[in-house]
C-alpha cells in the first residue's frame, strides 16, 4: 500500500546532506513496511533486527565506531555493506540502547552510508539515552493511514484526484460528494491501522476488519508489561479506556475508574503518551503565535490513535452503520471530533514533531470551545467540526472575532462552500487545510 511518507523517504534517500534517519511513530503504523519499500531502490537492503538477533548488541558494547560495528555485521550477515548502494536498516531499535548512541557517529563518521532506524516503544528508549546526536539525526514521525492513503488503498484514486480539485464556489457533484461521504463513514469504523484497511480493501467484510482490530488491541494491551516500571499494568488499562470513554472532552483524572491516587493515573497517562497510544490536545490561549506557548499543561483533551481501536473499545456494534443514512448512528463519544484530529496528524508535515491544540472558554455566562487551533503559515486557524450539516457556529465566530481572525475553517458533512469568512470543508476534505492556497 502507498503511503505519503514514501515521498519524504525518497527525498532523504536523495540528499547528498541528509543525515541518519529514525522513522518515529506508534506500533503497527506500518513504519517496517515503507523502509523496506524504500530498500527496493538500492541494491541492498541491510536489514538488522536487534530483537530477532540480540547477540549483535554486542557488536555496540566495546566500540560505536561505524566502520567496526559495519565490519561486524558484514561478517555475521556473510555480505558487505557498501555506503552509496546498501540501506542499512535497523529495527526494533530500542532493543539495543547502545546502536541508538551510535547512530551520531555514523553521521560524523560515515555519511556517505544510508542509516534509518526504528522500532516499538521507541520514545522510551529515546527517554533514556543522555545525548541523541542533536543536529545529526533527523526524525520522521509515522502516523495511522490517512482518508486520502486509504482512497488509495481500496482503489479510489481518482476520487481522492476529485477531492484535491475541488473549489469553494465549485463543490464536488451531488453523486461524488455522497459517494465520498459513504468511504469516510467506512473509514470512520475501519480506521486506519495498514493490517485492517489492507482487510478491508481485500475482502470488504466488516467483521473480518472488526476481527484485526480485536487483535491490535489485544496487543497494545499485551505490550503494556513492557513498561510497566513506570506505571502498573492494570492502571495503564485503566487510564487507557477511561481516555475512549472520554473523548471529545477535557480529560478528567477524577473520572478515571480506579481508588489510586491522582499521580499514578498522570503517570500511566504520560505513559501512554509516550508509547504514541494517545495524543494530547493541549488548551491554547491561542491569542497569536506560537500556540505552545500559550498553553494550560493541565488543561488538554486526548485522542486514541485510531478510529477503529476507538470503536471496538467502546463496543460499538457495526450493525447500525449498514441501515444509517447519515453519521448520527455511529458518531458517538467524538469519534468524528476524532478522526479529524487524527487526520490533521497524519496530514501535517512529518519532519515536524506534532502538537494539536484547542480553544475553551469555561465561564457562567459564556461557554464556548474551538475543536482544533492549528497554525497556518503564519496565522491562527480555527477549525470547527460537526458531524452533521447543520449546527449554528457561535463558538468559532466569538474566538474570530476575539482575535481578529480573517478566517476560519468548519468541517462537516456539507459540500465544499463558504459562510462570509469561514470555509467549509468536507469530513473527506480534511488535508485541503494544508493546501498553500486556499480551496
Amino acid at each position: 500500500m502507498k503511503r505519503n511518507i514514501d515521498r519524504h523517504l525518497l527525498e532523504w534517500r536523495n540528499d547528498p546532506q541528509r543525515k541518519v534517519l529514525l522513522l518515529r511513530g506508534p506500533r503497527q503504523v506500518g513504519k517496517t513496511f515503507s523502509i523496506r519499500n524504500l530498500g527496493q531502490t538500492f541494491d541492498d537492503l541491510f536489514e538488522v533486527n536487534f530483537e530477532e538477533h540480540p547477540a549483535i548488541a554486542s557488536f555496540f558494547s566495546d566500540s560505536l565506531d561505524p566502520e567496526k560495528i559495519t565490519a561486524k555485521l558484514a561478517a555475521y550477515f556473510g555480505r558487505p555493506i557498501v555506503p552509496g548502494k546498501s540501506l542499512l536498516f535497523f529495527d526494533e531499535i530500542q532493543a539495543c540502547p547502545s546502536a541508538l548512541s551510535s547512530l551520531r557517529f555514523f553521521y560524523e563518521k560515515m555519511p556517505s552510508l544510508h542509516l534509518i532506524a526504528t522500532g516499538s516503544l521507541l520514545e522510551f528508549a529515546l527517554a533514556s539515552i543522555p545525548s541523541q546526536g542533536v543536529g545529526r539525526i533527523r526524525s520522521l514521525f509515522m502516523f495511522p493511514m490517512s482518508f486520502t492513503e486509504f482512497l488509495t488503498a481500496i482503489g479510489a484514486d481518482t476520487l481522492r484526484d476529485w477531492v484535491s480539485q475541488a473549489k469553494l464556489d465549485r463543490p464536488l457533484d451531488a453523486a461524488l460528494h455522497r459517494q465520498l461521504l459513504d468511504h469516510a463513514k467506512t473509514f470512520l469504523l475501519v480506521g486506519g491501522m495498514p493490517e485492517v484497511v489492507k482487510t478491508y480493501a481485500e475482502t470488504h467484510d466488516l467483521l473480518k476488519c472488526q476481527r484485526v482490530l480485536n487483535d491490535l488491541l489485544i496487543t497494545f494491551k499485551d505490550d503494556f508489561s513492557k513498561y510497566k516500571k513506570n506505571a502498573p499494568t492494570h492502571r495503564l488499562k485503566e487510564a487507557f479506556e477511561s481516555v475512549a470513554r472520554q473523548l471529545g472532552q477535557k480529560f478528567m483524572y477524577s473520572q478515571v475508574e480506579s481508588s489510586s491516587s491522582g499521580p499514578s493515573i498522570k503517570a500511566a497517562i504520560e505513559m501512554l503518551a509516550q508509547s504514541g497510544l494517545i495524543f494530547k490536545v493541549y488548551h491554547s490561549s491561542a491569542r497569536g503565535l506560537p500556540l505552545g506557548a500559550q498553553i494550560k499543561p493541565k488543561k488538554f483533551k486526548v485522542l486514541l490513535l485510531d478510529t477503529g481501536i476507538a470503536h471496538r473499545m467502546l463496543g460499538f456494534n457495526m450493525a447500525p452503520w449498514l441501515t444509517a443514512g447519515d453519521f448520527s448512528a455511529i458518531n458517538k463519544g467524538g469519534l468524528t471530533e476524532l478522526m479529524v484530529g487524527l487526520q490533521l496528524l497524519a496530514e501535517a508535515d512529518p519532519l515536524t514533531p506534532p502538537q494539536l491544540y484547542y480553544w475553551q472558554r469555561e465561564s457562567k455566562n459564556s461557554q464556548a470551545e474551538v475543536d482544533y487551533v492549528i497554525q497556518k503559515n503564519e496565522s491562527v486557524l480555527p477549525v470547527e467540526v460537526k458531524a452533521g450539516t447543520k449546527g449554528q457556529m457561535q463558538s468559532i465566530g466569538l474566538f474570530m472575532r476575539e482575535r481578529n481572525l480573517a478566517k476560519g475553517i468548519r468541517i462537516s458533512l456539507e459540500n465544499f462552500s463558504q459562510y462570509q469568512n469561514i470555509q467549509v470543508l468536507p469530513l473527506y476534505a480534511v488535508t485541503r487545510i494544508y493546501d498553500k492556497w486556499d480551496p
